[in-house]
């Protein structure tokens, strides 16, 4: 069996373009200029015959709509088994309220982010006897879908926009916001699509990875500030930068991982520009700008 991801979606929360955004880069998006992204998903698989997807964004229909393996192979036969989520963010769990026609898969996820699920009624719409909701314990393997196995453990994050009180901690570490590994036969895979710090611990532990798909969010830190588009920096929102002496391309220098990839986007962010100087200064690092529909086995 060979460890395969699909990319359903390369942006963050918004998608690219963003509805009510006439930043450079939705307008171009909107003019065909660049690619349009869908919000943050994945979709993974051992066999190719039974899948699991990683996060349900708000774009999930049309992302299964233009992903062929992904199709009915019957009047209710799906390749889809599972669906995890890392977080609570409303661009990993809005897709759920899609997946509600009584198709059975199984729903995995932490205590802490099933509480959240649990907490709103509106996602007693996904039947939870046709949809089981399977808690996973942090650093505990089990099997995803046939010959893949996960394991969830914490990465450095935040609550949900929705659940932030008065004082809001950025780079909480427990249960609410997690990263996946996933292990087929010889092959290691992680998936962090949300990442406020690079930690010694996280850093032990993405050494010598096959592929990791990782928080792009923002390239530079104030980006949205500078931008007039928002007043919250990336750290403020539990998300590091990819640039700077604190961002990702330093953060993993030294690293062995043969490919990195960054996912879950902002609208904002110069690398979606095939053409820009930005995308050229990842690329030189070793990373990968992912886009939707990107395979990687």
């Amino acid at each position: 069996m060979a460890f395969r991801a699909h990319i359903l979606g390369a942006a963050a929360g918004g998608g690219l373009p963003q509805w009510n955004c006439g930043c450079d880069n939705c307008n171009l998006a909107r003019s065909g200029t660049i690619p349009p992204q869908t919000q943050s998903s994945l979709a993974v698989t051992a066999d190719g015959t039974s899948w699991a997807i990683l996060n349900a964004s708000p774009d999930i229909r049309g992302q299964l709509a233009d992903t062929p393996a992904l199709h009915p192979t019957g009047l209710r036969d799906l390749p889809l088994r599972a669906v995890l989520v890392t977080n609570g963010d409303i661009d990993h769990v809005a897709g759920l309220l899609t997946l509600r026609e009584m198709q059975p898969f199984r729903l995995f996820a932490t205590a802490g982010i099933h509480e959240v699920l649990a907490e709103n009624p509106i996602f007693n719409a996904v039947n939870a006897t046709v949809v089981p909701r399977e808690t996973i314990a942090l650093d505990a393997p089990f099997e995803l879908v046939p010959g893949l196995i996960a394991t969830l453990f914490p990465v450095p994050g935040k609550v949900p926009l929705y659940l932030e009180g008065e004082t809001v901690e950025t780079d909480l570490i427990g249960d609410q916001t997690v990263g996946v590994r996933l292990q087929a036969l010889d092959s290691t895979a992680y998936y962090i699509p949300g990442c406020a710090l690079l930690t010694d611990d996280l850093r032990a532990r993405l050494d010598g990875a096959d592929t990791l798909f990782f928080d792009g969010t923002l390239w530079a830190d104030d980006e949205m500030v500078r931008a007039g588009l928002g007043k919250k920096t990336g750290k403020r929102m539990g998300h590091m930068s990819m640039s700077g002496p604190d961002g990702s391309i330093a953060a993993f220098e030294g690293l062995s991982i043969r490919q990195k990839i960054y996912v879950h986007m902002n609208n904002t962010n110069p690398v979606l520009r095939p053409s820009s100087a930005e995308k050229a200064q990842a690329e030189a690092a070793g990373w990968i700008i992912g886009q939707d529909g990107m395979e990687v086995s």
